[in-house]
Parts: C-alpha cells; structure tokens; sequence
C-alpha cells in the first residue's frame, strides 16, 4: 500500500461522458432561439427514447423525480392509500408516493439481484390486501425478478410503476427495462448511463396517460385563447436545451454499457481471491447495464462497524475490512466510492412505515445500528436490506477511468484485507 501514490486526477464514481453531438444539438437550440419547453430536440428524444426502449409513448421531463410523480398521479394513489414501494433504493423513488398524499409501505429486498423481493411482496398483500400500486426500482442498473413480481400484482389486481431510472438500456429477457409497468420511468441526472446534466421520461403505451402528463407537466393548461386553468399543473417539461444534451448522448448509449461491463468483470476478476462478491445479477434472464460496481464483503471477513445517523466507526483487523475503512481509504487516494443505498425503512424520515420481509413481518420499526439482525427461518439476515447495506460499497465505475487506474483502485481495496 506504501507503494501506491495518490490519484493526480480525481477517480469518480461516475461522471458525465460527453462526445461532441451534444453541444452541437445545445447550439441549435441557442442559433434557432428554441430555448424554451418545446423545440426539435425534445421530440427527438422522445422518439429515440421510444425507439430504443421499445414503448409507444415518451413524455420529456425536468426529472426522473418529475416522472415518478406524474406516474404515481397516473395511477390514482389517493392521501391515505398504502403504496407497495422497494426499500433499497435511493428516496427519489419513494417521495413521489408522499407527494400524492400516498403512505410507502417498504418491501424487503432479495440477495439474488438486490431487487424487491416477490417472496415478501406476496407476505405484503397478504397484511395490506387492498393495496393496487407498487413502485418497483432496478438498483443500479440490475433488472429485478419482474416475472415473479408481476406474477404477485397480477393476482392481486395491483398494477406497477417501473422505476427505470438507473437502468436504461437494461433487458429482461430480452425486453427493455422501462416498458414492464403501466408507467415506466427514466433519468437523465449527471451520473447516469446517460445524461442531459438533468431530465427525465414518463414512458408508457397508454396513449391518454401519456396526454394526461403532457398538460399536468405544462401547469394544466386548457386548450383555450387564453390561459385556462381547471386542475392542478406542474412545470414539470425538460428544456430544450436539456434535451439537446440527451439527444446527443443516445447513440452512445450502447457504448457507455460496454464500458461499464468491461469495468465490472475486471473487478470481479481483480477480486476473485478476496472474501467479496459482485452486486449479483441473473445471468440466465437478464442483461444489466452495469450502472455502479458494486462489492459486498462476507460476514467472516467485516471488521467491526458501527453507523450513527451521519458518523462511522470501524476497529481495522489483520485480514478484514469494512465499507467505511474501503471508502475512506479510497477517498485518501483520490478516489470515489459510495456506501450502497440506506434502505427507505432505516431512513429518519420513513423509520415508522410499515416494513415487510420475506416472513411477512410488517414491523413498524427497526434499529437501524444493530449489527447483524434478526435471522429468518432460512438462517440468513431477514432485514435483507440492512444486511447489504452494512456490508456492501459502490466502487469507482466511471467510464472514463483507464485500465491502470482500475488496477490500481484493486490493489487499494485488496489492501483494506491485509
């Protein structure tokens, strides 16, 4: 470790990788003064993003956040009505539910892809059989068992809202992520696969859903000679300028993936002989966009780790690590990692929600800082979530990172085991 210098330049996470198009795109929006919410290059995003994705209707705008709203208002979420949401995940897919006046209840998470887990959405409607709406998200770029949980909502009469915005350009089966829902979701933000520095999609093949969001996102204007008003709007459109970045970053959608895969399996081959392993993913049904490389260490091999609302502590021993002593170690050598996503039910501001596992606990509280947990029936952590989350990290998966650099971040981690 003595060996290793400092990075000169900053290792990211994952940063814009911007080609050229882009700010040719952006000059056409300023030379032919279409600066505003309407304009070329917000029709042509949305065709590309219904040519690529594979649905019939794409509604340009200023988020993905601004989607999941207008999809969770699509789907009728009325104040007071529970809402089946994925735990793991970051909070942007769950506030959209609150904003409607919605009442998340969270869904544990399974150890096969990170994803919401079907075994304990079944568990869920069984305890909240009333419930019509899940809000489903592809962690990192991974599609979830979308099969099996669809299975669940179909026999429950429950329909679900795709929250995509990590995995675009991610398949199913050979199907696109984003189109399984009644309403689908992307992002655009600055780290994702792709990006307009921000922006977002409402995807769906529901032709008056998509009519529907185009003049909720436009403050609910009527198609009157002046501005008539009958139900509650939001300026929720992508700029065309925005639209000219993401118009310019599509064609190089398939080439961002193929860097961030090669990122991926040199670090699991980098890594083979440590007590680690991959965010996993379900080689045989699904193709991820490999969004974030992510590690999670074996119980045998963490070090003692404790959290607290915003502080860390760990004690190092000969042959362990943890997630906090990685990620600052790396951020000492100039490098980005993040811990994984805290799960919806530890969070401050959600730790009262209703929280169901696998064995269908619908507990409304967990001490988030207990190590280790509850065990199930089955002997493995039953708050799957926290499990991930105490043990898991995001490493440096920028696309622009070179080789020897990566090689380098592995000689970082692997010395946190020493």
């Amino acid at each position: 470790m003595n060996k290793i210098v400092p990075f000169q330049n900053k290792v990211w996470l994952s940063s814009p990788t911007m080609h050229g198009p882009e700010l040719e795109y952006v000059k056409e929006a300023y030379e032919t003064n279409w600066m505003s919410t309407v304009g070329k290059n917000i029709n042509e995003v949305e065709r590309l993003a219904c040519e690529k994705v594979g649905c019939r209707y794409a509604v340009a705008l200023s988020a993905g956040t601004a989607a999941l709203h207008m999809a969770v208002k699509l789907a009728g979420v009325k104040p007071g009505e529970k809402v089946f949401c994925s735990d793991m995940t970051f909070d942007a897919t769950v506030n959209p539910v609150v904003y409607e006046g919605g009442v998340p209840v969270f869904i544990d998470t399974e150890y096969d892809t990170w994803n919401m887990d079907p075994t304990a959405l079944e568990k869920a409607f069984e305890l909240y059989p009333e419930v019509k709406v899940v809000v489903m998200a592809h962690l990192y770029g991974t599609p979830g068992k979308i099969e099996e949980l669809q299975a669940v909502c179909d026999r429950h009469g429950a329909i679900i809202i795709e929250d995509a915005a990590e995995s675009l350009g991610a398949t199913y089966k050979g199907v696109q992520t984003g189109t399984f829902g009644a309403y689908n979701c992307i992002s655009f933000n600055g780290n994702k696969i792709i990006t307009g520095s921000s922006g977002g999609m409402l995807l769906t093949d529901d032709e008056e859903a998509a009519n529907k969001v185009r003049k909720w996102s436009t403050q609910s204007r009527e198609n009157a000679p002046w501005y008539q008003h009958e139900e509650l709007g939001y300026n929720y459109r992508m700029s065309n300028v925005i639209a000219g970045v993401v118009r310019g970053q599509f064609p190089y959608l398939e080439e961002h993936i193929a860097q961030k895969k090669a990122i991926y399996e040199r670090y699991r081959e980098g890594f083979k002989d440590l007590p680690v392993t991959m965010n996993p993913y379900d080689a045989k049904n699904s193709e991820p966009n490999f969004w974030l490389s992510c590690m999670l260490i074996e119980p045998e091999a963490m070090c003692r780790q404790e959290r607290g609302e915003q502080e860390a502590l760990y004690i190092t021993e000969p042959g362990k690590s943890c997630p906090t002593e990685i990620l600052e170690t790396l951020a000492s050598y100039n490098a980005e990692g993040r811990p994984i996503w805290k799960p919806m039910h530890m969070q401050p501001i959600y730790r009262m929600n209703a929280f169901v596992t696998r064995e269908g606990n619908g507990r409304a509280k967990t001490n988030a800082y207990i190590r280790g947990g509850a065990l199930g029936k089955d002997g493995k952590p039953l708050d799957v979530g926290m499990d991930i989350f105490q043990r898991g990290l995001c490493l440096p998966s920028d696309n622009k990172m070179t080789v020897e650099e990566q090689e380098q971040v592995i000689e970082i981690v692997k010395g946190c085991f020493l």
